[in-house]
């Protein structure tokens, strides 16, 4: 899953190693207690199900998860803090939910540095790039209405898209359209940076990108893009007639139950949330971002969560299935959301809105002072979700890749996480 809204000047991913953390993944753990933990008790299970899955590009087919025994979270416990220390990230929660082998819910660090609050299960978090699985949720709730056509072009909803007539919201949701990124765009990062709370219009998001040549032909192949999702919102609101906000709210998160998530409208941050740190700045120092205003992101990465309204979300989203057993999404939508073509990382598919990494389905998010990674292993019907408060790489990796990389070797060996990023030029 690729940082997405996170680093400001950073591409797609790419298959070039980045550097690695030595965390264990045998051994005795570190000792001391979590800060926080819940049991499985409090933590309902939804119903298995029984939504149509496609093939996997995973390659260890076979595979499953190991049973949480207290040897098991012991180990976890000791690998989570070692990758803490390694990457100087000050606070996590990690949620991961096994059905008929455990449930592991832990909370490690500090949610704000300036005064030790310590991270909690319960906080508001800015999920960054997850937004997106929000957005195409609500472009396919359209589509199973007849209100919209995954190969409509965009131009049909948004004018004055460079080639909008041939490029369509499959390509968008797909990240193949050949549009260029705005966040890669120098004097966006420096409009961003000079004032983290201004506002930004998704037609001034758009301007910054419209001014770069189109890469390549759509459908050509994979780049990630914010661009496609920012395009996507408009056309969300074009054909559902509300505010993107709105239809989101309305067509997925209220059905899906999800109390605790939310598309803010300005830089309104409800409580209690952990504070954020990023070096992502005018001066390259690093700075809290609580208050940052995430306009600038809109449909590509605004929104916020928690850590137990993702675990549904994370099986909703892979399943098309709502928590009550009913479907979010139609079993022939959702197939085509989850037909998942070649990205440039061996290992990992992207359909619509959502990657399938060694066969974890799912989405990362990342934007400064957070990241997070919510995804949904169907072999297993294993839930594993990454909440912490910040962005800053560690040796050219991302600390939400770092956190899934070392508890799917543990926990999944037959499928590890691993999606590699780079830095894009400067």
């Amino acid at each position: 899953m690729t940082h997405a809204c996170g680093r400001l000047r950073r591409g797609a991913v790419t298959a070039t190693a980045v550097g690695m953390l030595t965390v264990p993944v045998t051994g005795p753990a570190a000792s001391g207690a979590p800060v926080s933990v819940r049991t499985a008790a409090t933590v309902p299970q939804p119903p298995p199900s029984t939504a149509p899955q496609p093939p996997s590009p995973s390659a260890s087919p076979a595979g499953g998860v190991r049973t949480l025994t207290p040897a098991v979270t012991r180990q976890l416990d000791g690998t989570v803090r070692q990758v803490m220390r390694e990457a100087n990230v000050p606070g996590v929660s990690v949620g991961l939910w096994t059905p008929g082998r455990g449930t592991y819910i832990r909370s490690f660090g500090v949610a704000d540095k300036s005064d030790g609050r310590p991270m909690s299960p319960d906080l508001y978090m800015r999920i960054g790039s997850e937004t997106k699985t929000f957005t195409v949720t609500a472009l396919l709730k359209l589509v199973d209405e007849g209100k919209a056509g995954l190969d409509d072009p965009i131009g049909r909803y948004v004018a004055g898209v460079p080639g909008g007539d041939r490029i369509t919201l499959r390509e968008l949701a797909g990240m193949r359209s050949g549009l260029f990124n705005y966040t890669e765009d120098p004097g966006f990062f420096k409009a961003f940076t000079s004032d983290p709370q201004r506002p930004f219009t998704p037609r001034q998001l758009l301007a910054y990108a419209f001014k770069h040549p189109v890469l390549f032909p759509p459908g050509q192949k994979f780049s990630y893009c914010n661009t496609n999702l920012i395009l996507l919102g408009l056309a969300v609101e074009k054909a559902g007639g509300k505010p993107v906000q709105d239809y989101i709210h309305d067509s997925v998160l209220a059905p899906a139950g999800l109390r605790h998530t939310l598309f803010p409208t300005g830089a309104a941050f409800p409580g209690p949330h952990a504070q954020g740190y990023t070096d992502q700045t005018a001066t390259g120092k690093v700075e809290d971002t609580a208050g940052w205003n995430p306009s600038w992101a809109w449909t590509a990465g605004a929104m916020i969560s928690d850590l137990d309204d993702l675990r549904v979300w994370a099986r909703t989203v892979a399943t098309g299935v709502l928590p009550d057993g009913t479907t979010l999404i139609s079993p022939a939508t959702q197939k085509q959301r989850l037909t998942t073509l070649p990205t440039t990382v061996p290992g990992a598919g992207y359909g619509l809105g959502i990657f399938d990494v060694q066969g974890w389905i799912g989405h990362n998010g990342s934007l400064p002072g957070y990241e997070s990674l919510t995804v949904y292993l169907p072999a297993a019907q294993a839930t594993l979700v990454v909440l912490l408060n910040t962005d800053i790489d560690h040796n050219g990796a991302e600390p939400s890749t770092l956190f899934g990389e070392a508890i799917t070797k543990i926990v999944s060996p037959g499928h590890v996480f691993s999606l590699p990023a780079q830095p894009a030029a400067r």
